[in-house]
């Protein structure tokens, strides 16, 4: 029986992918097979020797030591694009929030509340203070063209909207009215509202700043559901105060945001929809199932993916450091999948080994043998 240590509330759709006769889930298993965490913090937390995965019922990976569990030889998984129309909705919603003074005016008609029969005149006296352009005919910026990014730029054609996008790698399945640059300075020349679709990396954190603010046009209106630290909170809030930016609307409020004008701040419900939260779960919970039981990888951050068949008798899979990966299949020999990712390499063979041999090696983290 393969157990798995559940972090969060898991949905019961994911955990239903999980089978029965195999496995059981709880919250307090110390030394669990694989481990299913939604936002947890995973960084303070010790591992025992047994756990071989941890799947991330979600894109980002930030609250998990990747690199070093990598190290361990446990792999780590996420699940792209699974709560992509949920963030979409409300990067939709934000850019209509962000375009009139909506939440501004929603909060005055309350203090209106015992006016009586005099509300309707008030709301008509009052109403000039929350107007703002309509989005057809603008131009949205997207930076970073993945399974969001994409879907948003759908979205935005369809409203009418002109759409120039960014991503540093080659895309597939752009919409064909979207125009995709090479960097991202024409799109912060070009873009009336610009939408954050990025990774947090070295790259790309900080990347909304006073240098690149300035670079945009007066009373840019700028959408950050991807990660808190793609902004640096200070150039934001310099630029609505002077009025270079008309509006920031972020899924990650800090004190510095709260209250300020301008300054839309949701609490974080990017994925947080009942249907974000199953696929998110029922992806994971595929993408451990074939690790645990076939050796597949799938959607890893950490490891190379590899597709292996579901047919073999015995099957050995090797978890290294890419400098040890001709060593290692020298070693294993009849190789059926050897690649490399971010430093560390996973080489498997349908065949019996000699497993103390292999974890003798220099490099090598992590030895799994699986029968059927």
């Amino acid at each position: 029986m393969y157990e798995i240590l559940t972090l969060n509330k898991i949905s019961k759709f994911g955990l239903d992918k999980l089978d029965a006769a195999k496995y059981a889930w709880a919250d307090d298993y110390a030394a669990p097979d694989a481990i299913m965490v939604r936002s947890a913090a995973m960084h303070e937390m010790k591992l025992d020797s047994k756990t071989v995965a941890v799947a991330r019922c979600g894109a980002g990976t930030n609250n998990i030591p990747v690199e070093d569990y990598a190290g361990e030889g446990v792999v780590v998984f996420n699940t792209p694009g699974a709560n992509a129309n949920g963030v979409k909705e409300l990067v939709l919603c934000a850019l209509l929030l962000s375009s009139r003074k909506i939440v501004p005016g929603i909060e005055w008609c309350k203090t209106l509340k015992g006016q009586g029969d005099a509300v309707g005149k008030a709301v008509e006296k009052g109403k000039s203070a929350f107007v703002g352009p309509e989005i057809k005919g603008k131009t949205l910026g997207i930076i970073g063209l993945g399974a969001i990014g994409r879907m948003v730029a759908d979205a935005a054609v369809a409203l009418g909207m002109n759409v120039i996008g960014y991503d540093p790698f080659p895309v597939k399945g752009v919409n064909e009215q979207v125009q995709v640059v090479t960097s991202t300075a024409p799109v912060f020349e070009a873009a009336d509202y610009i939408t954050l679709h990025a990774p947090a990396t070295p790259e790309t954190k900080g990347m909304i700043n006073k240098d690149s603010i300035a670079t945009m046009k007066d009373g840019v209106r700028i959408l950050n559901f991807a990660r808190g630290d793609l902004v640096v909170a200070d150039d934001i809030l310099a630029a609505l105060a002077e009025g270079k930016a008309a509006a920031y609307a972020t899924d990650f409020p800090t004190d510095a945001l709260l209250g300020a004008d301008g300054v839309i701040a949701i609490p974080h419900l990017g994925a947080s929809t009942p249907e974000s939260e199953d696929n998110c779960a029922i992806m994971a919970a595929e993408e451990l199932t074939a690790y645990i039981e076939t050796g597949a990888i799938r959607n890893s951050v950490n490891y190379p993916n590899a597709p292996l068949s579901a047919d073999f008798t015995v099957r050995t899979c090797v978890l290294h450091t890419a400098e040890a990966a001709e060593a290692v299949a020298a070693a294993l020999g009849d190789v059926v999948f050897a690649g490399a990712k971010k430093g560390y390499a996973y080489t498997v063979a349908d065949k019996a080994a000699d497993v103390a041999a292999l974890e003798a090696m220099d490099g090598v983290v992590r030895v799994r043998v699986l029968t059927k």
